[in-house]
């Protein structure tokens, strides 16, 4: 599983020349001939921005299907992140639309008139406000206090019924569609659309039920943690690479969507049992510890691009972690000690106190596999600790990174504003942009 880093550059290279081409590609093609007559700059400008701006959404569906092919050269949390920022450019393109029509030839406001309205009209007025419901939901979900599993319901229905109702729209203008192959062009992005629906909705969770696995044990760790351990049942398991996280389902049917991302905590070397650490932190989290031996359980994956096994040839790693952002690099650790790896590793671990530190006795009976020196960092340390103290800062970093550290491959997770700024410290102490790698974990 473990691939040249080139690989990943010339995929990312192909999806992304992929993506601009069928953003484009409408554009391009309705206006072959025979094109249909000018309408005016502007008019025709802003069709443009909806053709565009409907592209774009359409492809928002590719984006979040899971494709593991696709994330794969930028990893998940990259793909997600284009997804929230491209999903805003394509809303303001399409809201671009009307306002330029309403700007430049004013008589069209009237055509907000919803009842009196054509239905080309009724079509894009209700599409627009679909759309501003669904941004603003997502963009002030946690403002708003919505509840997690019901906003992605409700995520998918809104964000399907404006793409209808947007392609409706340009059905009933029919100016630049107005050729069976120019309406077929449109149609086979729908088709693509609702392609990806039924693999993620019905075939994903089909192949899941297929693979089930059983609850072993559930074990309550340091910083307020539990450990879910699964073996499969009735099939071989699953091959991750360290590192990487899965979407687990717990107690309802993977048809339902109730899934949840969480990284392995164990070692990649044996796929038949797999162990994630779930910090308890509220709703779904809170009932890990509730799970009995014997319980079924459900996984679509592995997804993800933080691994040691992306950078094969590292000489050495470094690992920075804060809280919770532990559980990837206990996998990475797990694996390499099982694989007798004897480069040099260094673990830099902030918690806020002793007792916070998830795993603090596993480090310590796993450092003596691995070539590995563990360095804490506590903000609240105890009376006589003799280890690093406040926060992970420049003044810790020289004191504990090696001195061929500019070599050394660089893993960071944990909460946003201890990453930006390790990751920033890093750079500029000359750590190559390349060798600093991240999970953000950000996928909603």
């Amino acid at each position: 599983m473990r691939k040249n880093p080139e690989h990943f550059v010339w995929l990312a290279a192909f999806w992304i020349a992929v993506y601009l081409l069928l953003t484009a590609l409408p554009l391009f093609l309705l206006l072959f001939s025979p094109a249909p007559s000018p309408r005016g700059f502007w008019r025709d400008f802003s069709a443009a921005l909806g053709f565009a701006g409907l592209a774009m959404m359409m492809l928002q569906f590719a984006l979040t299907a899971r494709l593991q092919t696709v994330k794969a050269p930028f990893g998940s949390d990259l793909v997600y992140h284009f997804h929230r920022q491209i999903s805003q450019v394509a809303f303001g393109l399409i809201l671009a639309h009307p306002l330029i029509l309403f700007v430049t030839t004013p008589s069209t406001v009237s055509l907000l008139k919803f009842w009196n309205a054509p239905w080309r009209a009724r079509f894009a007025v209700a599409a627009l406000a679909i759309l501003i419901v669904q941004v603003g939901s997502s963009i002030w979900r946690r403002q708003l206090r919505l509840d997690y599993d019901r906003w992605r319901f409700w995520h998918g229905v809104l964000a399907s019924a404006a793409v209808v109702l947007g392609l409706l729209h340009m059905m009933k203008v029919g100016h630049f569609v107005n050729l069976p192959w120019k309406r077929s062009l449109w149609l086979s992005y729908g088709a693509l659309w609702v392609g990806l629906l039924a693999y993620v909705r019905l075939l994903k969770p089909w192949l899941a039920l297929r693979q089930p696995y059983e609850v072993v044990a559930v074990n309550a760790e340091r910083g307020q943690a539990w450990s879910l351990t699964l073996r499969a049942k009735g099939h071989h398991g699953l091959r991750f690479n360290p590192g990487q996280f899965a979407w687990l389902t717990l107690w309802h049917s993977p048809f339902l969507a109730k899934d949840h991302p969480f990284s392995f905590s164990a070692s990649a070397e044996r796929p038949e049992l797999l162990r994630f650490t779930i910090k308890e932190l509220g709703d779904f989290t809170a009932t890990i510890k509730q799970a009995v031996p014997g319980q079924l359980a459900w996984l679509d994956g592995p997804h993800g691009a933080f691994s040691v096994d992306r950078y094969p040839h590292a000489p050495g790693y470094v690992f920075i972690a804060g809280g919770i952002g532990i559980t990837p690099m206990m996998s990475m650790l797990h694996t390499l000690a099982d694989r007798r790896d004897p480069r040099p590793l260094l673990l830099l671990y902030a918690n806020r106190d002793l007792d916070s530190i998830t795993f603090r006795e596993e480090i310590e009976q796993l450092a003596p596999r691995l070539n590995l020196r563990v360095a804490h960092v506590l903000d609240r340390p105890p009376e006589n600790w003799t280890g690093e103290s406040g926060f992970i800062n420049d003044a810790v970093l020289q004191r504990q990174l090696p001195e061929e550290f500019t070599d050394l491959d660089y893993f960071i997770c944990g909460p946003p504003p201890m990453m930006n700024a390790v990751e920033q410290l890093l750079l500029r102490r000359g750590i190559p942009f390349g060798q600093i790698h991240t999970e953000r974990f950000n996928l909603v």
